[in-house]
């Protein structure tokens, strides 16, 4: 078997193999009451079909300001849970376990009026003005991440995976580009995205792991460095992340500092870094699409699961044609689909 192919387990969570959905926003037109619909439903259902052993769904946020536009997830009622559950329900059936990737896009936030970061400068140049929250605003979010954790839980979703990278606001948070605050949640840049951490492990069950993707680096004039991040992830997952999603990027303003790799597998030396200095699972993320690729990362202890992203935009049933690439054969297609595999395998 393929490493690819094998299980992994971390606390309570047990995967079939080590392909995992990358959470990706659907802008699904029928979604502006935060609540996922039938677009979704396939959409996350049909992964698991094709043989996936992580799901996770795209940035779902915590409060209807924090979504990047009115198309986006969200988890700030309770009147949203079902939904949730009905996806989550359908996934199980198929063998995959899911997770949701909770979050808030502060500055990043295309449809608030206005958006809300840590300091009051833009994204861009074409971006809205921001407004800096209030320390007690501040402290008011970190409850809001909690509550919609609680939100999930309830709708039976296996794992969260918290969203601390790619300019959102936990990124903007620990960055010190972003933040130039004088408060407590500026003198400690980690201090925002520990208190999210903390609170979201108090409403989780004990054996549920807390996932977060975090940027291991910036692009932009006032980038931070891979020291950096390794220091503000040491903070997370003291406070409580099991495991790192990682990426690099996504801050805004003019890319002086270098540009994101446009090859496969560019960002895996950074996941690869983040594992040996913090002593955690990590999984890896950027053009993983070649199957050989994606084993060889796994299989060389690079990253612990490898994340799929738009290959599985164009490909639902990626992780069944991957392992039998690999393998020869894979019992993960649905005994409807069985036919259409020559051999039955």
């Amino acid at each position: 078997m393929s490493q690819l192919g094998s299980p992994f387990t971390l606390k309570g969570l047990t995967l079939r193999n080590r392909v995992a959905m990358s959470p990706m926003c659907q802008y699904s037109v029928e979604a502006e009451d935060g609540a996922p619909n039938d677009w979704h439903f396939v959409h996350y259902v049909s992964r698991a079909v094709g043989g996936a052993g992580l799901i996770l769904v795209e940035m779902t946020d915590v409060e209807p300001d924090g979504r990047i536009s009115n198309r986006d997830l969200g988890l700030w009622s309770d009147e949203q849970i079902p939904a949730y559950r009905r996806i989550v329900d359908e996934v199980h059936k198929h063998g995959a376990k899911i997770g949701v990737q909770i979050a808030h896009a502060g500055r990043k936030a295309l449809d608030a009026e206005p958006p809300v970061g840590p300091w009051s400068e833009p994204f861009d140049n074409t971006a809205k003005q921001p407004r800096a929250l209030g320390t007690e605003e501040a402290w008011a979010l970190v409850g809001k991440f909690a509550d919609a954790a609680a939100r999930a839980v309830q709708a039976g979703f296996d794992t969260i995976q918290l969203h601390g990278a790619h300019g959102y606001l936990i990124h903007q948070f620990h960055s010190p580009g972003i933040n130039k605050r004088d408060d407590e949640f500026g003198r400690d840049k980690a201090k925002f995205g520990v208190e999210v951490i903390k609170a979201v492990k108090a409403v989780l069950p004990p054996d549920m792991p807390l996932l977060m993707r975090v940027s291991a680096i910036e692009y932009a004039e006032y980038a931070y460095g891979l020291d950096h991040m390794l220091e503000i992830a040491r903070a997370y997952r003291d406070a409580g992340v099991d495991m790192f999603d990682v990426s690099t990027g996504g801050e805004g303003g003019p890319a002086v500092k270098g540009t994101p790799g446009n090859y496969p597998g560019y960002q895996v030396p950074f996941a690869r870094a983040l594992k040996e200095a913090l002593g955690v699972p990590v999984s890896a993320v950027g053009m993983l699409d070649d199957p050989e690729l994606a084993e060889h990362v796994v299989a060389s202890g690079d990253a612990d699961l490898a994340m799929i992203g738009r290959a599985m935009l164009r490909n639902p049933y990626w992780a069944i044609d991957a392992l039998r690439r690999l393998d020869g054969k894979t019992d993960l297609f649905a005994k409807a689909y069985e036919r259409g595999y020559y051999g039955h395998r």
